[in-house]
């Protein structure tokens, strides 16, 4: 077993500072946040390999929506390792608003995020959103 590269507060500080970064919509500054070899999973989906499949999938959010908060309801934090329980609420570009609760699993190394893993209902983020993923 490896040596941890982050601390539980470290961990969870990173994983603080992305989840807030989505209220200013800054592609550079979201994608700062991850390694270049990093996995983006929507479970109910394919998972995202890679920064360049990560910041093109985030740069479609971004021209979806154009409000975000992802607000934690419950967080646990270890070495390398977050568990965050959101609502995340969008306003869309078409005008639907979205209140979808999420749990993500974030795995940290090198102090970014190497994993992130949503877990969610997928039907209630097509209906609210009137998007596909």
């Amino acid at each position: 077993m490896s040596t941890p590269s982050t601390t539980a507060a470290e961990a969870e500080t990173i994983v603080r500072g992305f989840l807030d970064a989505w209220r200013i919509r800054n592609l550079d500054h979201l994608m700062s946040f991850f390694t270049e070899d990093a996995v983006y999973h929507n479970v109910p989906v394919e998972p995202i390999v890679g920064a360049p499949a990560i910041r093109a999938i985030f740069e479609a959010f971004l021209g979806a929506f154009v409000e975000a908060e992802l607000e934690v309801i419950t967080l646990a934090a270890g070495p390398d390792l977050v568990l965050a329980e959101r609502i995340d609420r969008f306003l869309m570009a078409n005008g639907n608003r979205v209140a979808l609760p999420v749990t993500g699993v974030f795995v940290i190394a090198g102090g970014r995020i190497a994993r992130f893993s949503d877990y969610f209902d997928l039907a209630t983020f097509v209906r609210e959103s009137g998007m596909q993923l």
